[in-house]
C-alpha cells in the first residue's frame, strides 16, 4: 500500500541520526534556542501520547485475561481502559440499554498477567468510567455514519476514550490484524465539552503506511530506524498516536529511533528511553549531510 503524500518512510542510518542526537544535546547545554525550547513544548503531546500507551496495554492484556474467564461472549457490549492513579484497568461492560461493569482488570507498570488483579463482580460504572463509555459510544456512532473516517484491508480502528484532567477526547487509531506491521497514519481524535458534547472530529495524518519488520526484512534490508513527515495541519511535533504507536510496537520491529519530519522541526524519539527531541529542521539537514557534499557547499559559499 503506497502512501499518497504526507507519509513516506525510508530507512535511516542509525550513525547519521546518533549523530544529530547527540551533536543537538551539546548544543542545549549552551542554551542555543534561548527561550524557545521546542523539545519542552512538545512533552504535553509525549504525556498524553503515554496516557494512550497505557490504555492500549491495558486492553491488549486485558481482552485476552477476561475472555480466558468469561466464554459468555454474547454478553459483552464492549470493552474500554483508562489509567487510575498508577494503575492501568481494563473494563468490560455488558450488551444493555443501561450496561454494567462485568469484569474489570487493573494492571501495574509491568502489565504482567500473572499479578494483574482480574475481578468479575457484576457493578455499576463509577463516574469517570461512564463518561468513557459516554464518549466512546458516540465516538463509535460518528465512526459508523461519518465517511471522514477510512479504513482498510488487515486493520481494524481502535477507540481510545481519554480524560486527562479537563480535556475528554477519544483518538481513534489504525492497527493491524496480522503481525509484522506498524502502521502510522489514518488516525482520529474527537474533542468533547464537560457534558460530553461532541466539539470537534479532526483526521491526524492523512494517509496510512504500512512499515514491515521481522526477520526477512531485517536479513533482507536492516532498519534501525524509519521516518515519516507532517504536513502542516498535522502539526510541527509528533501526534500522540505517534508516540502510542511507537512504544506498543518499538520492541517488536527492534528499532532504535524514529523520525518525524515537519516544515520547521524533526521529531527524534528515542525508542530505548521513549524520550522526544525536537531540533530546527535546518540543524539536522547540516548535520546529516553527506561530509563530502557539506565540503562543496563550504567551499561554494566561500
Amino acid at each position: 500500500m503506497r502512501p499518497i503524500n504526507e507519509l513516506a518512510v525510508n530507512t535511516i542510518r542509525h550513525t547519521i541520526i546518533n549523530k544529530a542526537f547527540t551533536f543537538f544535546l551539546i548544543l542545549l547545554s549552551f542554551n542555543v534556542f534561548g527561550q524557545s525550547n521546542p523539545t519542552e513544548e512538545a512533552q504535553p503531546i509525549v504525556a498524553e501520547g503515554k496516557l494512550l500507551y497505557k490504555s492500549e496495554m491495558a486492553s491488549w492484556y486485558g481482552a485476552d485475561l477476561f475472555l480466558e474467564k468469561n466464554k459468555d461472549t454474547e454478553s459483552i457490549g464492549g470493552y474500554f481502559s483508562y489509567s487510575d492513579n498508577e494503575f492501568s484497568k481494563c473494563i468490560f461492560f455488558s450488551k444493555a440499554d443501561n450496561p454494567k461493569v462485568i469484569g474489570t482488570i487493573s494492571f501495574d507498570s509491568t502489565y504482567n498477567t500473572e499479578t494483574a488483579d482480574l475481578s468479575l463482580i457484576e457493578r455499576e460504572f463509577t463516574k469517570t468510567e461512564n463518561d468513557l463509555y459516554e464518549i466512546r459510544k458516540i465516538a463509535l456512532t460518528e465512526i459508523n455514519s461519518d465517511a471522514l473516517f477510512k479504513t482498510y484491508k488487515n486493520t481494524n480502528l481502535n477507540l481510545i476514550p481519554l480524560i486527562n484532567g479537563k480535556d475528554k477526547k477519544v483518538y481513534v487509531l489504525t492497527g493491524p490484524t496480522n503481525s509484522g506491521v506498524v502502521i502510522f497514519g489514518n488516525d482520529y481524535v474527537l474533542t468533547f465539552d464537560n457534558n460530553n458534547k461532541l466539539l470537534i472530529k479532526r483526521q491526524l495524518h492523512k494517509n496510512i503506511i504500512p512499515v514491515y519488520y521481522g526477520e526477512k526484512e531485517e536479513k533482507d534490508n536492516p532498519t534501525f530506524s524509519a521516518v515519516h513527515s507532517h504536513l502542516s495541519e498535522t502539526g510541527p511535533f509528533m501526534t500522540a498516536t505517534d508516540i502510542c504507536t511507537l512504544m506498543l510496537y518499538e520492541k517488536f520491529a527492534k528499532w532504535e529511533q524514529h523520525l518525524v519530519m515537519s516544515e520547521k522541526y524533526v521529531n527524534i524519539w528515542n525508542c530505548k528511553s521513549d524520550q522526544l527531541t525536537v531540533i530546527p529542521r535546518e540543524v539536522f539537514n547540516k548535520i546529516s549531510m553527506d561530509p563530502v557534499k557539506r565540503n562543496k557547499k563550504k567551499k561554494s559559499d566561500e
